[in-house]
C-alpha cells in the first residue's frame, strides 16, 4: 500500500518526467607512493608544490662507516670586504667540517666600471653641460650601486633625469673605449660601441609604455577589436589578390612611375556613354581594384576594351582612323591619370559622333524611300497621281467607321484589315 491507495487515487503509470542525467565517471587517480592517504585527500589530487621524495630515499639508511652531525660553525663570505664573521648550521661528516668558500658567494656579481684619468677627461670627455665633479660623482655612484640608475638618480646631488645620467655614462665609456683602442675596428663589436644609447628613443619608449599602462579595460578591448578586424581585412585582401592573380594570370608588379593603386584608378566615364558600356567599365574597375598594384597602360587597355565592347570591329577601326586623322596616338606616350582620362573621353566622343552619323544616314534613307514611294494608278490620266490611303485621311476614317460598327463589349480578336483605297470617281463634263 502506498500514498495513492490511502488517498483513493487511481494508479496511473507516467513516464519519468526527468531522467537522471548520467554523470561521466570520474577518472580514478592512483595515490602516489610515499604520501599517506590523509595527506593525499587534503590536496585533492592537485600535484604537490614540492617534489615528492622517492620512498627508496626515505628508507635508505646512511652508511655505517659515516657519522653525520650538525654543528653551529662560523663562516666568512669572500664577497664581503669587511671580513665579517657569521655562524650557521653545517653538516659535518665524521667530525670533519666542510672546507671552501661560502656557497652563496658565487652569486655576488659586480659590474666592471671603466675608469678614466684627468688627462683623458681633458682630451676626450669635456662637455659644456657636465662638469668634471658631476662626472666623477656619477661614476662613483655607478660603481657603488652597480648601474642601478633609478637609485643613482635618487642619490645624485644635482637634479638630473635618469635618461641624462645614462647618456652621460654610456657616452663617456664609449669615448674611452675608442680612444684606448689601437683602431676603431678593434672595438667595433663591443656592445657600448655597436649599439650606442639614444636618449630620444628611450624617452619615446617610456612615453609609449606609460600610455599602454594607463589604458582602461574598455580601451584595451577596443584596441583588441581593431587589431582583430585589421588582421581579418588583411587576410581577406591577400586571398582576393591571390585569387584575382590566378584568374587573370598576371604577376603582381611593384609600383613605378606608371603604376597606380586601386585608390588612384581612372576616373569614371561621363554620362554620355551607354548604360551597358558604363556597366562594363564598372566591372572592369572592380576587377582592377582587386590588384594591389598594376600598370596604368594595362588599365587603359582594359577600359578601352570595355568602352568599345558594344561597337563592332569596323567601328573600332574607324575610331582609330579618326584618332590618326586628328594626330593623336593610339596609346598615350605619358599615361598619367589625367592623360588617360582625356584619351578615354576623346574615344567616347568619337564613338558617339560615329553613331550619330550612322543614325543620320538611316533617317535620310528612310526619308528618301518615303519620297520615292508615290505611284500612278492605271486607267487614270498621266498628269494625275494618287497617293496611298495610308498617307491620306480616308484610311483613318474607314478604320474609325469599322470601329463604330462593332458592338459594345465586343473585341475583335482578328487583326484589323488595312484601309482600302477608294475607287476614283468618274470625270464629269463639268470637270473638264
Amino acid at each position: 500500500m502506498d500514498a495513492k491507495d490511502i488517498l483513493g487515487l487511481p494508479k496511473t503509470t507516467h513516464p519519468l518526467s526527468q531522467e537522471k542525467k548520467s554523470r561521466p565517471p570520474k577518472e580514478s587517480q592512483r595515490k602516489p607512493d610515499g604520501i599517506s592517504r590523509e595527506v593525499y585527500a587534503l590536496i585533492g589530487g592537485v600535484p604537490p608544490l614540492m617534489p615528492a621524495i622517492e620512498p627508496s630515499q626515505l628508507k635508505k639508511r646512511p652508511p655505517s662507516d659515516e657519522k653525520i652531525t650538525w654543528q653551529w660553525l662560523p663562516f666568512t663570505n669572500s664577497a664581503r670586504k669587511d671580513d665579517l664573521q657569521l655562524y650557521h648550521w653545517v653538516r659535518v661528516v665524521n667530525g670533519a667540517p666542510p672546507t671552501g668558500d661560502y656557497s652563496f658567494a658565487k652569486y655576488n656579481k659586480s659590474v666592471d666600471i671603466i675608469k678614466y684619468t684627468d688627462e683623458e677627461y681633458d682630451k676626450y670627455l669635456t662637455d659644456p653641460i657636465w662638469t668634471k665633479e658631476e662626472t666623477d660623482q656619477l661614476f662613483d655612484l655607478c660603481q657603488q650601486f652597480d648601474l642601478r640608475f633609478i637609485v643613482i638618480a635618487d642619490r645624485f646631488p644635482s637634479s638630473r633625469t635618469v635618461e641624462e645620467l645614462k647618456d652621460r655614462y654610456y657616452s663617456v665609456s664609449r669615448h674611452i673605449l675608442i680612444a684606448r683602442a689601437a683602431s676603431p675596428a678593434d672595438v667595433s663589436g663591443h656592445p657600448l660601441v655597436k649599439e650606442p644609447y639614444k636618449v630620444t628613443q628611450e624617452k619615446e619608449r617610456k612615453r609609449a609604455l606609460s600610455m599602454v599602462l594607463s589604458q582602461t579595460k574598455n580601451q584595451e578591448r577596443k584596441d583588441a577589436e581593431v587589431l582583430a578586424e585589421a588582421k581579418r581585412i588583411a587576410e581577406s585582401r591577400a586571398r582576393m589578390v591571390a585569387r584575382s592573380a590566378r584568374e587573370l594570370e598576371l604577376p603582381v608588379t611593384f609600383n613605378d612611375e606608371r603604376g597606380i593603386v586601386p585608390g588612384e584608378s581612372i576616373s569614371p566615364l561621363s554620362s554620355t556613354v551607354a548604360p551597358s558600356t558604363s556597366m562594363d567599365n564598372t566591372s572592369t574597375l572592380g576587377t582592377l581594384r582587386l590588384l594591389r598594384v598594376y600598370l596604368r597602360t594595362y588599365a587603359l587597355d582594359q577600359m578601352i576594351i570595355a568602352a568599345s565592347s558594344s561597337a563592332g570591329l569596323r567601328t573600332i577601326k574607324r575610331v582609330e582612323q579618326s584618332l590618326q586623322e586628328l594626330g593623336v596616338n593610339l596609346k598615350p606616350r605619358v599615361p598619367t591619370k589625367a592623360v588617360c582620362s582625356e584619351h578615354l573621353e576623346l574615344r567616347k566622343e568619337i564613338l558617339t559622333l560615329l553613331n550619330l552619323q550612322k543614325e543620320l544616314q538611316y533617317k535620310e534613307a528612310d526619308g528618301s524611300s518615303y519620297r520615292d514611294s508615290t505611284y500612278e494608278t492605271p486607267g487614270t490620266p498621266k498628269d494625275r497621281t494618287f497617293v496611298p490611303d495610308s498617307m491620306m485621311f480616308g484610311g483613318e476614317r474607314v478604320v474609325k467607321r469599322d470601329q463604330k460598327r462593332k458592338g459594345p463589349g465586343r473585341v475583335s480578336e482578328a487583326p484589323s484589315s488595312p484601309a482600302q483605297s477608294k475607287r476614283p470617281r468618274k470625270l464629269k463634263a463639268t470637270d473638264l
